[in-house]
């Protein structure tokens, strides 16, 4: 039986830590998931226009056979100088490949666009990411905030708020899986009509997403808007999911970007479209290796690439549903909660 993780965050799975860090002012922020042990990393790239770094080291044809962390940020293309001070930082700590003379760490990256949010963007030739990225490899642990934090700070899901949100399962058999997701959709979260329900309901499990008065269908007979509102104008690159998919699986490089791969259904079904010319959508799946798949592995791997979907789905969720309101991006709970 799949249930949720004892805390129900990404951090359910052994060895993996979260850490984040803001700059209110900016209205931005970075998030870094560092495993405890160099672990098998994947990634499929779906938006139009992404923004990453060292995603073409971890095609399963390249050498590099681990990586060192993750970071998600905000900032767009200055955001990826949080990568930067990250494998500056864990070089220090002798983390990386055994080269000479200093360790050299794989740190791959996905940026998403938060520069038109209304926080201050005049930093001149020192954008705050690099300080950004030390502060959130300093604070890796299990327990992290969600909403309005790290590289979902400032977050818009469409019309809304959107944010940092996670979400774990255990599969019942000693897998466990989780998602960490930025949630900053051109496409919108919710189903549209008189209800405004969240596209993700369906997929909540044990009452996680709380008591939410709005979580009915549409009453119209109609369903699903088969043409969703698309609530503000497209701007080039001015929006992106990003994200993590995790498991204690030991998983090859290929069977990781398969699961990565997988992952993307869940974004599917909590976000209307997604995918778009407008977003980079990246998803990363990282592979501790603490269990075997078993003599079938590809039917293995395919249920854990179905579970972690729908944690990705609840993983969207949790990011709306935890986000507050800031400046004009009004939160999901503020709107409909009445």
């Amino acid at each position: 039986m799949v249930k949720p993780g004892r805390r129900n965050l990404i951090t359910d799975v052994p060895g993996v830590l979260i850490g984040n860090a803001a700059d209110e002012a900016t209205r931005s922020g970075v998030t870094v998931i560092l495993p405890t042990r160099p672990a098998t990393v994947g990634v499929d790239v779906r938006g139009g226009a992404p923004g990453t770094r060292e995603t073409p080291a971890l095609d399963p044809n390249c050498l590099v056979a681990e990586a060192h962390a993750i970071v998600l940020a905000g900032g767009s293309v200055f955001g990826l100088a949080a990568a930067d001070a990250v494998a500056a930082a864990l070089s220090a700590r002798g983390i990386g490949l055994a080269l000479t003379p200093r360790a050299v760490p794989v740190v791959p990256a996905a940026i998403l666009y938060d520069l038109g949010n209304g926080g201050d963007k005049e930093w001149g030739e020192a954008p705050p990411y690099a300080g950004l990225g030390r502060q959130a490899l300093a604070a890796a642990g299990e327990v992290f905030s969600l909403g309005n934090a790290g590289a979902g700070f400032g977050a818009i899901a469409g019309a809304l708020k959107g944010g940092l949100g996670s979400a774990s399962a255990d599969c019942g058999d000693g897998f466990i899986v989780g998602a960490l997701i930025a949630v900053n959709s051109f496409g919108s979260v919710t189903t549209g009509g008189p209800s405004d329900a969240l596209m993700a309901a369906p997929f909540e499990q044990g009452g996680e997403f709380g008591a939410l008065p709005a979580l009915a269908l549409p009453r119209n007979g109609q369903g699903v808007s088969m043409t969703p509102d698309l609530a503000k104008a497209a701007l080039p690159a001015a929006n992106t999911t990003i994200g993590v998919v995790a498991t204690n699986a030991r998983l090859t490089k290929a069977e990781a970007e398969r699961l990565a791969i997988m992952a993307h259904d869940g974004l599917a079904r909590a976000i209307r479209p997604v995918h778009t010319p407008f977003d980079g959508d990246t998803l990363f799946a990282l592979a501790t290796g603490e269990r075997e798949l078993g003599d079938n592995r590809p039917l293995a791997l395919t249920r854990l690439g179905a579970v972690a979907a729908d944690c990705v789905a609840r993983a969207v969720a949790h990011g709306v549903l935890a986000a507050t309101t800031l400046g004009d991006a009004k939160a999901y709970r503020e709107v409909f909660f009445k």
